[in-house]
């Protein structure tokens, strides 16, 4: 994974609003699982499906929940920023509760991207992905 943007500070990032890092976390996610499944040789249709079933609210909650142990202090406090921002957005077929556990692994995984911590995105996304690809 390349990080084709100039890096921010960690402080510069932490005053990203926390959907806005939630938001280039997602892109993040799904980038990650989309370079893992290059490798399968499948069909695009069904590159797509199992993408889908692994960067939506419910997966991601799952990976949270998992992940939060593994978070530093400062990786957990971005997770609370992005899990009680508010939002009005009405998650499609997903509960409340998994969609604000996503935007916190999102936001997460938003920030270490914008300070150029790619090796620990690929550290936590490796942790639950190795068996699932």
């Amino acid at each position: 994974m390349t990080n084709f943007f100039a890096t921010m500070t960690k402080q510069q990032a932490k005053n990203v609003n926390s959907l806005v890092l939630a938001y280039v976390g997602d892109a993040v996610h799904s980038l990650f699982v989309r370079e893992k499944l290059v490798s399968t040789h499948l069909k695009a249709g069904d590159l797509h499906k199992i993408a889908s079933n692994e960067v939506n609210a419910h997966a991601q909650s799952q990976l949270a929940e998992n992940l939060l142990e593994q978070l530093t202090e400062e990786e957990r406090d971005v997770f609370m920023r992005g899990r009680n921002s508010k939002n009005t957005h009405v998650a499609k077929n997903q509960t409340q509760r998994d969609y604000k556990l996503a935007t916190g692994l999102e936001a997460v995984l938003g920030y270490l991207y914008l300070t150029g911590d790619l090796e620990r995105i690929k550290y936590l996304l490796n942790l639950e992905s190795n068996d699932e690809i």
